[in-house]
């Protein structure tokens, strides 16, 4: 692994840094949490200026409308956009971070044409199709069934957990094309047209008042067959080259941005006194090093990644296991740090507190992700 880095990374670092600090301050305030039609246009029009700039799909090859840069450099672009206080992806993280990687990595020439421009310009929004109410955990067991009727197929079903299914233009779905096959290969990876006739979408609110989550339901929903990424049943194949974007890069901003809050609780401790509290001095200093030491994996999966073709490996898993208990644990030490200040329902903290609840969830339980680690890293046999 190389932690240093070039001279040409150093530069690109710093005309990042200056392109930032021109832009940021002549950008809208944000709108409200329950706008969706505004964060959207939020969103997109933050992407579109990241697209005019050449800063959009920066790791993308260049064929699928990317710039082709290396993993350490998209890596100093989160870490730097992080440490502006840029705006997030938002409504377009499946789109950039899920669905347009895998399209970049599986899709044909005519599908990587007509699906990563549009998201890279910040012209359309995707949503997740994966989770069902009846699976839990094992994603594999899904039902929802995709029909073969001439040049579609036929779909019928229901999805939960779809993040920002409400604003998506497309829905990268799992579907079971053959329901004799075993689960895991009877599977197919489709990008569904959220207009289409039969789809139903329900928000649901979450804990922290949000509806960034939905139902989605699915009655005869006619989907091309030309839509589907991959061959026929070899979806579950294709979904793990998704879901190792979704666990080895995805959450990288996000380690910056702990260490930005774990900096910001150290010097309020220091104004209120609590710095004077020994074991929480210990417990801000333990998790300063495991958010080091997590921004070091990452900086080693980036090193494999770029080894490997661009496309995160089991390491990701790791990463994500540790990140969800620490992201937790940090704002455990907040709630100590802040005292009633932690339990406003309007705070930010008490809203982060909330969502980092789901990060054992998310992406992977904690469960599945010591299996991946068990089996395809530690060579242990599958459990029975």
């Amino acid at each position: 692994m190389d932690l240093s880095y070039t001279p040409e990374e150093e530069e690109f670092r710093a005309r990042l840094r200056e392109w930032l600090a021109k832009v940021l301050p002549g950008m809208p305030p944000k709108p409200s949490p329950d706008d969706w039609p505004g964060r959207r246009a939020y969103d997109l029009g933050w992407q579109r200026m990241l697209y005019d700039a050449g800063y959009a799909g920066l790791h993308w090859p260049a064929d699928a409308g990317g710039r082709g840069a290396t993993p350490t450099q998209h890596l100093i672009f989160l870490e730097e956009t992080e440490k502006a206080g840029a705006p997030y992806v938002g409504a377009n993280f499946v789109g950039l971070l899920h669905a347009g990687p895998t399209i970049a990595a599986e899709g044909s020439a005519g599908q990587r044409a007509r699906w990563l421009p549009p998201v890279l310009r910040g012209e359309e929004v995707w949503c997740q199709g994966f989770s069902e109410p009846d699976a839990g955990s094992d994603l594999a067991a899904l039902r929802t069934r995709a029909r073969r009727d001439g040049d579609d197929y036929v779909v019928n079903g229901s999805k939960i957990w779809t993040s920002h299914a409400e604003v998506a233009d497309w829905c990268e779905l799992l579907v079971r094309t053959d329901v004799k096959a075993p689960k895991h290969r009877g599977i197919s990876w489709l990008a569904m047209p959220m207009d289409a006739p039969g789809i139903t979408v329900r928000p649901l609110r979450t804990l922290a008042g949000s509806t960034e989550f939905a139902e989605v339901f699915l009655d005869d929903v006619r989907v091309p067959v030309a839509n589907r990424v991959g061959e026929e049943n070899d979806g579950w194949r294709v979904t793990m080259v998704t879901l190792s974007f979704e666990r080895g890069t995805a959450f990288v901003g996000e380690v910056v941005a702990c260490r930005r809050v774990l900096g910001e609780l150290a010097r309020e401790a220091r104004k209120n006194g609590r710095w004077d509290d020994a074991v929480l001095r210990r417990r801000l200093g333990r998790l300063n090093a495991e958010f080091r030491a997590l921004w070091r994996l990452t900086q080693w999966n980036v090193s494999e990644s770029e080894r490997s073709g661009g496309v995160p490996g089991v390491g990701g898993s790791v990463f994500k296991l540790r990140y969800s208990r620490a992201r937790q644990d940090l704002y455990d030490v907040a709630a100590d740090v802040l005292g009633p200040e932690a339990l406003d329902l309007d705070s930010r903290w008490t809203l982060d507190r909330l969502s980092s609840l789901s990060y054992t969830i998310a992406a992977g339980t904690s469960q599945i992700q010591r299996n991946i680690v068990a089996e395809r890293i530690l060579g242990l046999p599958k459990g029975r």
